[in-house]
């Protein structure tokens, strides 16, 4: 189909989203229309699961953390009865937000504003001077607005519809994946380590496209290529090692990049790398067993594939990557390390170094990462009626030992199936 046929961000009918999207190329308008972004918050953001916090973030009674559901502030909170909430970062009174700290344990939030508080439950505990309102005022009336939550295995969501189908069923395919990710425990809980925060100047979807995106990957990262030995150097040759793509709906879709590193449970009696020999001898010296060392050094090392959840995180190889809409332009990204909860220090500590090397901000990926989704929003401001190409491997691998469904490692699937999301949801 002829660029010249299609609509222009000139040319486009007010609300006609779907012309947007073609099987094998998106509009520019996508990357840079104040209007569409406006748009994706209220259709998308505001009418899907959106992941808000891992369960390791509210580790006990009382306990919160800041996020956000698309551009609004919200408070994940455990309650003193170890219930999950998620509530809009706003008092009913003035609407000034009641937390501002990153995260901690309280057992009430406090408007500093008029001093109306409140529980971790979202329920208004006290207003001062109550008795001015009259005798008709009735707290339960204001208590913060509460969003539907659910989880699955240790990852919470939110939404605003009370009448969206269950978690579980949109995230279908997808648990399976997530499940396999969470082996990185190794037989232990998964918790968050730390994280890396940043803000690129650039739309989000620039970055959804990036995590399951290996054609980009021996040429954006070839410093970090060249920095690994030559048996890491190896294991990430991503595009030569039988990988594939698969679009699992709902937007979501997985890039396996090492299969033999998919199920860490599998093939323990393999070699242990000589990157991890000094953990193994140090785990060995703790007294861990012949098994559990491998199974943590395998887990250490993470797992062999990106999984991108729609519409805003990915369980990418070793570590969450979650991002979140700022304005049109202007993206913010955390990198969250994770570990073994329980689990040796040793491991743990050996997963930071790994996480900072590629992730951390001085580390290979990040930067380069950041340059390339940057200069892709740069790029988008010449011809107005161009079109980005999402066309690469169209054709699935027949005979795949994945499935005959699977497309090549470097095919642009995961692009795709995020795309018709997206033109779904915006054409709804």
């Amino acid at each position: 189909m002829n660029a010249m046929d299609m609509p222009t961000d000139m040319t486009r009918p007010d609300g006609d989203y779907a012309s947007l999207v073609q099987d094998d190329r998106v509009h520019t308008s996508l990357y840079k229309d104040p209007a569409i972004f406006d748009e994706e918050m209220e259709r998308i953001f505001k009418n899907t699961w959106v992941w808000v916090a891992h369960a390791s973030e509210v580790p006990g009674k009382n306990t919160f953390k800041k996020s956000f559901v698309g551009k609004q502030p919200v408070i994940v909170t455990r309650d003193k009865e170890e219930k999950i909430h998620v509530l809009l970062n706003r008092c009913r009174h003035r609407a000034a937000t009641v937390c501002e700290k990153k995260a901690g344990k309280t057992s009430v939030f406090v408007c500093p504003y008029h001093g109306w508080s409140y529980n971790l439950d979202g329920k208004l505990r006290s207003v001062p001077h109550a008795s001015v309102y009259g005798e008709d005022f009735d707290k339960d009336e204001f208590p913060l607005v509460s969003l539907r939550t659910e989880q699955y295995n240790g990852m919470i969501f939110a939404t605003f519809r009370d009448d969206i189908e269950p978690l579980a069923d949109f995230l279908g395919s997808a648990k399976k994946w997530i499940d396999l990710f969470m082996k990185q425990g190794a037989g232990y809980p998964v918790k968050t380590l730390g994280e890396h925060q940043f803000r690129f100047p650039g739309n989000w979807k620039i970055q959804l496209e990036n995590t399951t995106d290996a054609y980009h990957f021996p040429i954006v990262h070839k410093t970090f290529l060249d920095s690994l030995d030559a048996e890491t150097g190896n294991v990430f040759d991503v595009l030569g090692r039988g990988g594939w793509v698969e679009d699992l709906g709902h937007g979501h879709s997985v890039m396996v990049m090492m299969p033999e590193l998919v199920d860490l449970e599998e093939n323990l009696e393999a070699p242990i790398p000589e990157r991890f020999a000094d953990l193994a001898e140090e785990l060995r010296g703790e007294g861990y067993s012949d098994h559990e060392v491998r199974r943590i050094v395998r887990a250490v090392g993470g797992g062999g594939f990106n999984l991108n959840l729609f519409p805003n995180v990915a369980c990418s190889m070793a570590f969450f990557r979650v991002l979140r809409p700022v304005s049109v332009d202007e993206t913010e990204i955390r990198h969250i390390a994770i570990g073994m909860d329980g689990g040796p220090e040793a491991g743990n500590r050996m997963r930071l170094r790994l996480h900072e090397h590629f992730q951390g901000p001085m580390g290979f990926g990040s930067p380069d990462d950041a340059e390339g989704w940057e200069r892709v929003q740069r790029g988008s401001a010449a011809g107005n009626d161009l079109w980005i190409l999402v066309n690469r491997g169209q054709a699935p691998i027949i005979g795949h030992a994945a499935g005959d469904h699977v497309t090549d490692v470097s095919a642009e699937t995961g692009m795709r199936a995020a795309y018709q999301e997206w033109k779904r949801m915006m054409s709804a």
